[in-house]
């Protein structure tokens, strides 16, 4: 979530012409995140988030996203549901751009999630792969092993700006992920970018995941090594430690829903190796080319030096849990 779209109350209230949700009361751009514009508004009908799709979104996958978060909401997991205009799309255009208009989620992210939080994710992320194995609708991972060293083709000769081991070190890493890459692990719809700003508590009890843009299928095992990178270390980022008790807590809630097998516990090393530079060098390149007159906060790569400095060292799956 960021504001690359900048929009005014005339343009909001011409979009909202094409829709039946009263009239606005207010609205305000949300700076978080870093992929798409985002707006929140309020009118006589309820709230509501506008999201305007950017960047690396591709405008043919759209529809998987919509179709996604109707068929979670039918199935009763918490989550925004999009809205139809008066045409009954799910997707609108405006100024030659996409844009689609979802329930507001009541609740907040946490900056930090306690190993009872991480528990209830772990419970919740295999709740939505267990609704998910049922849709037939798919999405290619466009932001998977097969695209890190494009992306790395992009940024190597600059990286070193940032950090001057960073060239080295990504090389390294992307050489022994892309050597020891899985296939053939269980696999479907993933959310694929469960950080603390997409999970929402209310009270201190869970309101859902929002932001499911990066969704995708992939394998399942692949969420846990993401939820092992965004939610388990903690720290000043120069030094940061991995928490065993969280990952743990996380574990024992997935299992709760889904058992995983003794081969995806075998690939979880390298899947979290190669989960913390897929991160890794989407941040660099975001940090690289920032969009002029962007209101956007960028978030630090450097923070993932050490988490891909843990996953190098681990030697198995218990490495993560004692």
């Amino acid at each position: 979530m960021a504001i690359y779209t900048k929009l005014d109350k005339g343009k909001i209230t011409s979009i909202l012409s094409n829709y039946n949700l009263g009239n606005m009361k207010k609205f305000e751009g949300i700076r978080e995140g870093i992929e798409n514009t985002n707006y929140s508004i309020e009118t006589d009908k309820g709230k509501y988030i506008l999201t305007i799709y950017e960047k690396r979104v591709n405008k043919d996958d759209l529809p998987f996203f919509s179709e996604l978060m109707l068929g979670l909401s039918e199935k009763n997991f918490i989550c925004p549901k999009p809205i139809p205009n008066k045409n009954s799309k799910y997707i609108s255009g405006f100024e030659n751009k996409k844009f689609m208009i979802v329930s507001y989620l009541e609740g907040k992210s946490k900056k930090n999630l306690s190993p009872s939080d991480c528990k209830i994710v772990g419970r919740e992320s295999a709740k939505l792969h267990e609704i998910t194995k049922n849709f037939s609708f798919k999405r290619e991972n466009n932001l998977s092993v097969k695209s890190w060293r494009k992306i790395f083709d992009q940024v190597k000769d600059k990286c070193g700006k940032i950090h001057s081991d960073l060239p080295k070190l990504i090389e390294g890493n992307l050489t022994d992920v892309e050597k020891d890459w899985p296939v053939n692990l269980p696999s479907g719809i993933i959310h694929a970018d469960l950080f603390n700003d997409n999970i929402f508590f209310k009270k201190n009890k869970f309101s859902g995941f929002i932001d499911f843009y990066f969704s995708c299928n992939d394998f399942y095992a692949f969420e846990i090594a993401i939820c092992f990178n965004a939610l388990c270390f903690e720290g000043v980022k120069e030094n940061l430690s991995f928490n065993v008790t969280k990952a743990k807590k996380f574990m024992e809630g997935y299992g709760e829903v889904r058992k995983i097998s003794d081969q995806e516990k075998k690939c979880i090393k390298v899947l979290s190796q190669g989960a913390a530079l897929r991160f890794l060098l989407t941040r660099v390149f975001d940090y690289i080319n920032i969009v002029d007159d962007a209101v956007v906060k960028i978030k630090d790569p450097i923070e993932y030096l050490r988490r891909l400095e843990f996953h190098k060292n681990a030697k198995s799956f218990e490495d993560y849990l004692i």
